[in-house]
């Protein structure tokens, strides 16, 4: 079992940044892949970034590569996203996931106009 402690969200004007992490218990976040998703209100959950499990391949979806920048630190046992250039349509839950299976409970990012 992974269990997934996220911070880092929060209000932020457009063209701000924020830096979200993730950090997990129990098992090393070298075994896994971990992917960062956003749910918007009244949208399905979208895929943003995935940082693969050696640490250093990351895919973006095409909406947020070039700002966002996700990353691994394996001391702390923790992954980062990090938001640059944020715009309103960024304003979403954002939840990290481990391995395809484990789920952080999610955190909110707003971006105000």
């Amino acid at each position: 079992q992974v269990q997934l402690v996220e911070s880092g969200g929060g209000l932020v004007q457009t063209g701000g940044s924020l830096t979200l992490s993730c950090a997990a218990s129990a098992r090393s976040f070298t075994e896994y892949a971990v992917g960062w998703f956003r749910q918007a209100p009244g949208k399905a959950r979208e895929f943003v970034a995935m940082l693969k499990w050696d640490g250093r391949t990351a895919d973006y979806a095409d909406s947020v590569s070039g700002r966002f920048t996700t990353s691994r630190d394996t001391a702390k046992n923790t992954v980062y996203l990090q938001m640059t250039s944020l715009k309103p349509e960024d304003t979403a839950v954002y939840y990290c996931n481990a391995g395809f299976t484990y789920w952080s409970e999610g955190t909110l990012v707003t971006v105000s106009s």
